[in-house]
């Protein structure tokens, strides 16, 4: 773990030179919002973005992966999609490096995922710490992850006429000594007292959005699961999945199998799901066990607040805010949580 300086008219060089060397994928503005795409300048990136419309978990989990291919008079795979591209998700930002961590504890349980982990062990990410809130839907201070904690192999943090980059992996040390002409050692000591600076003046731009306490949102929902809240937000549902397809921690997908003409030869491959979709948990015979909108938006929200902390110890809702800017029925995960906190401590 080592802290550098890289000055402001270097960063541009610093990605050019990178782009030239391995694929690099960073925040680019479309119309007028932003997505992660592949980049070759660093005219092409936009820092100050806020949160991309697809998280980067795009590159980890991707929408559509090949998994292998196979014979239909065999029950293994002949032959696995293992082969994974290297390159560097640069500027992402903290809520979705947790959106990451989510992933990798979700994914790595027995038997771990392979190619979720070939993917994270040949992709090197580079975090850009915001020190602003994106927007009036990005919960990120109260989800307690404004702050950068783990989980990229350099952070860089604005800081006057310089960036402070901040490498804790090998991955990362392996890249900096690589442009080290770009990157000043700095001071332990002295750096430290400058982060700590720089992030208790940027609190004043992260506003607490929830009404409750980061500690308390676990009992809120351990007690509210018949709250007429759900009643509320179901009939506004209209199960387009578009929160889960943004969501930086869902990980639901779906396996097909098609055959080729010969009926011999075959591949099989994943693609995203959601639980938000009628047909999700519907179950041969016709049983659906989670058939109303109601019940699917409540178990998408227990898949946030509460059932991964009893699991991983862990939320799964990063506070990025792309569920509710995505929903077409404006269903905001603020006031939903909001209501749900006002009946928990009337209740009381």
């Amino acid at each position: 773990m080592e802290y550098y300086y890289i000055a402001d008219q270097d960063l541009p060089a610093f990605i050019n030179r990178l782009a030239k060397d391995t694929k690099v994928v960073g925040p680019v503005k479309k119309e007028n919002l932003f997505i992660f795409s592949p980049i070759d300048d660093f005219s092409q990136l936009e820092l100050d973005s806020i949160s991309t419309i697809l998280p980067p978990k795009k590159y980890f989990t991707p929408q559509h992966q090949d998994l292998g291919i196979f014979r239909t008079d065999d029950t293994a795979l002949t032959e696995t999609a293992a082969e994974v591209e290297k390159m560097v998700v640069f500027g992402i930002h903290t809520c979705d490096i947790e959106g990451i961590e989510c992933l990798d504890a979700a994914l790595n349980e027995h038997p771990p995922d392979p190619y979720f982990n070939k993917r994270e062990e040949n992709i090197i990410i580079i975090g850009h710490e915001c020190l602003k809130a994106c927007d009036e839907f990005a919960t990120c201070r109260t989800m307690d992850t404004h702050i950068p904690k783990a989980g990229y192999d350099i952070m860089l943090t604005k800081s006057e006429e310089k960036y402070i980059a901040h490498s804790i992996s090998e991955k990362a040390s392996s890249l900096v000594q690589r442009y080290k002409d770009l990157f000043k050692q700095a001071n332990l000591e002295k750096v430290r007292e400058e982060l700590s600076s720089i992030r208790i003046k940027k609190e004043k731009d992260f506003p607490y959005l929830l009404d409750a306490h980061y500690g308390e949102l676990t009992s809120i929902f351990r007690g509210l699961y018949g709250s007429g809240v759900w009643d509320d937000v179901g009939k506004r549902c209209v199960s387009c999945g578009n929160c889960t397809n943004v969501c930086p921690t869902c990980y639901c997908f779906d396996v097909s199998d098609h055959t080729d003409l010969d009926n011999v030869h075959g591949a099989r491959s994943r693609q995203w799901d959601s639980c938000q979709l009628n047909e999700f948990a519907l179950v041969a015979g016709g049983d659906n066990f989670r058939e109303s909108s109601k019940e699917r938006q409540r178990h998408r929200y227990y898949r946030k607040f509460d059932y991964p902390v009893r699991k991983y110890n862990k939320f799964f809702c990063t506070g990025c805010g792309r569920c509710t800017r995505t929903c077409v029925a404006d269903i905001s995960l603020i006031e939903t949580v909001n209501s749900l906190a006002k009946e928990y401590k009337n209740d009381r």
